[in-house]
């Protein structure tokens, strides 16, 4: 079962629960940041309580789960992988990777607002005034607003490696912008994943029909507890509709590999799902995300 946002028949945004190919709207809720206000008892009680199936989930407009005030956060070097590519790519300051793999205290930063963020089959986009830019495969734990672990979904957590391999102050110009983070498909419950430091991640980028790079991991290699990371984001903030915090990659493409507008970027997420992204570069090409707050009917068609 996953719990989806999508776009009814009148052209507005409603969330349901997808499962066997069918979608049934979720009774009660209007929202994922009114879902996440309650506990996840509460949350698994309306799902049990689901309604009766009314699309096949092939033929509705899949929407990035994430609305209201909801916000995406994200956990750095978290994985022995990542500390290894941040260290290769930094230029005076590679030590502080190192220390911050090592530390009690996690890298947590901002990522996105929710109505920055695109969906499954939507777009991201790569820096005009970087060099080297990656999608960073990562497996992100949906929160509700007491900092329970509600479910999974997978993010897309785009990065200008060139700006921040300069200086790590330059990581939130490196890792938040227009365009910078895609979530979805959907939000895999909590309850039905029994080990989520035991999921296989597989990425690869596509460009022109050709495979031009794949790899994978397993979540087993993450160095931080997902509880430790929910805490640390909730120590000093609230979240009343819930939070999205994407937890680290694994898999970097090896320098001087970087993304090109027009690409095809797959993430898969074992039990969680596939997120596809296609790569547009520089904010005039993410401007309709501005416009789409709103309106889901002013969304681009979907990507190839």
């Amino acid at each position: 079962m996953m719990i989806i946002r999508y776009v009814d028949p009148t052209g507005q945004s409603t969330v349901g629960l997808e499962s066997d190919g069918q979608v049934r709207p979720l009774r009660g809720c209007d929202t994922i940041g009114q879902l996440l206000r309650s506990s996840v008892g509460e949350l698994r009680s309306m799902c049990a309580e689901q309604g009766e199936a009314t699309d096949p989930v092939s033929g509705v407009r899949l929407l990035p789960p994430i609305d209201s005030r909801m916000e995406v956060w994200a956990a750095g070097v978290t994985y022995h992988r990542s500390r290894e590519a941040r260290v290769l790519e930094s230029d005076r300051a590679a030590d502080v990777y190192d220390l911050v793999y090592e530390a009690a205290r996690p890298e947590i930063f901002f990522k996105s607002a929710a109505w920055r963020v695109t969906g499954h089959d939507e777009q991201v986009s790569i820096r005009q005034d970087s060099d080297i830019n990656v999608p960073e495969p990562e497996l992100a734990i949906v929160l509700n607003s007491g900092g329970e672990i509600t479910g999974y979904t997978v993010c897309n957590d785009v990065s200008s490696r060139s700006i921040e391999g300069t200086n790590p102050l330059y990581l939130p110009q490196a890792k938040t912008y227009l365009g910078s983070c895609a979530v979805g498909p959907g939000i895999r419950p909590g309850w039905e994943v029994a080990n989520p430091y035991d999921l296989e991640v597989e990425m690869r980028i596509r460009r022109q029909g050709s495979v031009i790079w794949q790899g994978s991991a397993n979540t087993s290699g993450l160095q931080r507890k997902l509880d430790d990371l929910a805490e640390y984001v909730f120590r000093e903030e609230i979240f009343p509709d819930g939070v999205v915090l994407s937890t680290g990659t694994s898999l970097v493409p090896e320098l001087p590999m970087t993304l090109l507008a027009g690409d095809i970027v797959d993430i898969r997420i074992d039990q969680v799902g596939t997120l596809t992204s296609e790569v547009r570069c520089g904010k005039e090409q993410m401007r309709w995300l501005a416009d789409a707050t709103d309106q889901a009917a002013r969304r681009p068609p979907r990507s190839a």
